[in-house]
């Protein structure tokens, strides 16, 4: 059962070269999910997809924090010099779906000493509460089956196959770690099976 439906869609030039944008709206809640796409991607097989959560203070603050405004250029960049591919940007994903609010109190306790796993059990709050299904139907809307996903992140994978989608490869997005997410990425990658080598 879809839940979105396809809203509007503009050409949007960016930094990193020319997309077209596609907003969907989710008809559960009214929360809209947007689509980046490059390229003639109606029934492409095995595009590069990204599936990007929500993220303000990485995406639109350049916060050092995390990795997510890094890894979302990232992605832009390589699929622009592919010539074919798609980011799926999802809102309320924010904090690893916890939401902005509960992510600053995450982060409050952070400061303390507690890793990112620690602090959002010591909220109450679950580790990961993200859901695929907005991104399945996007794809379905391009009727896409397979792709290459851009993920350090094997259960998004893990989800996105459970909801229909093959995933033919898993493409990690790589970024440079700094003093202020080194601790971050290293609990991604032993605490959440990220695929971030070389911490």
């Amino acid at each position: 059962m879809q839940f979105l439906s396809h809203s509007s869609t503009a050409r949007l030039p960016t930094q990193f070269g020319e997309f077209d944008i596609h907003v969907f709206t989710d008809n559960r809640n009214g929360l809209e999910h947007v689509a980046l796409a490059c390229g003639n991607l109606q029934g492409a097989q095995s595009p590069l997809v990204r599936v990007h959560s929500e993220c303000l203070t990485g995406d639109v603050f350049g916060s050092t924090r995390c990795d997510c405004g890094e890894q979302l250029h990232h992605a832009q960049r390589l699929i622009q010099q592919t010539g074919l591919g798609l980011i799926l940007y999802l809102k309320n994903h924010e904090g690893r779906g916890i939401g902005l609010n509960n992510k600053m109190r995450a982060y409050a306790l952070q400061d303390t000493g507690m890793d990112t796993v620690e602090a959002n059990l010591a909220l109450g709050l679950p580790v990961d509460a993200r859901t695929y299904e907005a991104a399945a139907d996007m794809l379905h809307y391009f009727e896409i089956n397979t792709i290459q996903l851009l993920s350090n992140n094997q259960e998004k994978r893990t989800a996105l196959q459970s909801l229909g989608i093959s995933v033919d490869q898993q493409v990690p997005l790589l970024t440079t770690p700094t003093i202020e997410n080194l601790k971050y990425l290293q609990t991604k990658s032993v605490k959440l099976g990220h695929l971030i080598p070389d911490l």
